[in-house]
């Protein structure tokens, strides 16, 4: 079964203060690396080196380092007919552009789960369904 992982795991998984998420984000992170389930987008990558930087705090190499280590998951590009369908999810549902961008590119790899804290537990999307996590 293939899981898409959000941005925000990649960074809990890094957060030293985030307390259980961390080690809930690690171990999901971890399996998914084992059994080659993950799947991330480009856009999962900017984001993170964005935010590992700004509110991790972390050095321009550590981020570096693992961006290269999350590229051993299935990575889909954001392309333009993947950004016409994430427009068009925005245009007709009350989800945000850059979390419509994320459930095209998990939609497009054929993910079974979409593992976030930003979107609705337990939300279906087609034949995809939104898990968070932490509860």
């Amino acid at each position: 079964m293939k899981v898409f992982l959000d941005t925000n795991i990649l960074l809990y998984a890094d957060d030293l203060d985030a307390g259980e998420k961390t080690e809930c984000a690690r171990a999901l992170v971890r399996r998914c690396m084992l059994d080659r389930s993950g799947v991330i987008s480009t856009q999962v990558l900017q984001e993170y080196y964005v935010n590992a930087r700004k509110k991790l705090k972390m050095e321009g190499l550590a981020a570096r380092a693992r961006i290269e280590l999350y590229l051993a998951f299935e990575v889909i590009p954001v392309s333009p007919t993947l950004l016409l369908a994430a427009v068009d999810l925005h245009r007709l549902d009350s989800v945000s552009f850059w979390d419509a961008l994320i459930i095209r590119a998990a939609e497009q790899a054929r993910c079974e789960r979409l593992y976030s804290e930003d979107l609705q537990h337990g939300r279906r999307f087609g034949g995809m369904t939104v898990v968070n996590p932490f509860v």
